[in-house]
């Protein structure tokens, strides 16, 4: 059923594909006695209430950033099983986001390039959406910077984000890794990060201080860094006592594609997922893993779309895992298969 209805949505470009179908979801909520069906048909069945960072997450599922950029479709993703969801990139202030078209299936390679630029509706907008959110499910507020803030003042627009989000959401995720953003990877070095960072840190302190919970922090990186940057983000994360990491964001790479190159080259730029980012994600994963013994919580993500590939996402360290293209291409049967 779900590769007739794909074969539909693949007749449409990948963004009113999106679009499309995540409307539809929000409308059926709406029909007497859908949501109830859907909920059954798709129930998770892996509800084992684990706690991670002091979080009860109903299961271990959990839809990646940008695909619920302005929290608009919480109540569906919590129907169709996912334990958490990552909204955002959320920035300070709203933005377009790049030129269309900017969303791209590699068919064959069961993959995504996108180069969408943090398009959402601006902190404001986002957190008053949160003030409804549904009970039950964990919100992770993936936070950013805006286009047009010069790496000098990236501090600024994270600070915002995370001072306006901090009643509304469940943990943070910093986002240093979109390739989307010119310039921003540059933040992951490890003096630019551990400002920002640091900065995070003393704002979660003066609202403990108030009385408010420690919200966990955690860090997402690229698949591309190399040996020295990933122990820069090693250390980093020690020196500082943030919370855990997300392995890993879009990889820049074209390597080992099916797609005819005359293709991805006209595609041109973007953060590519799916199944072809596998491989380099789990790598990060294990690398941190292995160098982090345990001392922080891993969430793997990363061309997850099987159980078999969400079990050497655990194999190799993470405690939860995302999906995005997974849920493209193999449906939301997949997010009961994962938890």
């Amino acid at each position: 059923m779900f590769k007739l209805v794909r074969s539909f949505l693949f007749l449409m470009s990948a963004e009113k594909a999106h679009y499309f179908t995540l409307t539809a979801l929000q409308l059926i909520i709406y029909i007497p006695g859908a949501k109830w069906l859907i909920t059954k048909l798709f129930a998770n069945k892996n509800q084992q209430g684990l706690k991670i960072m002091g979080i009860e997450f109903p299961n271990r599922a959990g839809l990646a950033a940008g695909f619920d950029k302005n929290a608009k479709y919480l109540e569906v993703m919590k129907m169709l099983g996912f334990g958490h969801v990552e909204i955002g990139t959320v920035t300070p202030l709203p933005q377009a986001g790049n030129d269309k078209p900017r969303l791209f299936r590699l068919v064959k390679d069961k993959a995504i390039i996108n180069r969408m630029g943090f398009n959402n509706d601006g902190v404001d907008i986002i957190a008053e959406r949160l003030k409804t959110r549904p009970k039950g499910l964990v919100v992770g507020g993936n936070i950013g910077k805006n286009k047009i803030t010069p790496n000098e003042g990236a501090i600024k627009d994270y600070q915002i984000c995370f001072e306006k989000l901090y009643a509304y959401v469940d943990y943070f995720t910093v986002n240093v890794s979109s390739p989307n953003t010119p310039g921003l990877r540059e933040l992951q070095d490890k003096k630019p990060l551990m400002a920002i960072l640091n900065a995070l840190l003393d704002i979660r302190k003066q609202k403990i201080e108030q009385g408010l919970p420690s919200l966990p922090i955690l860090l997402k990186i690229a698949p591309d860094l190399n040996e020295d940057q990933l122990n820069d983000i090693v250390s980093l994360t020690l020196e500082t006592g943030i919370d855990g990491i997300v392995a890993t964001n879009t990889t820049i790479s074209r390597e080992g594609l099916s797609t005819s190159p005359a293709l991805v080259e006209t595609i041109g730029m973007g953060g590519l997922s799916g199944e072809p980012v596998m491989k380099k994600s789990t790598e990060v994963l294990a690398y941190l893993n292995q160098h982090l013994n345990g001392k922080v919580v891993l969430i793997g993500v990363g061309g997850i779309l099987s159980k078999s590939d969400a079990e050497e996402k655990y194999k190799n360290g993470a405690s939860l895992v995302q999906i995005y293209s997974g849920f493209i291409y193999e449906g939301p049967a997949l997010v009961s298969q994962i938890g």
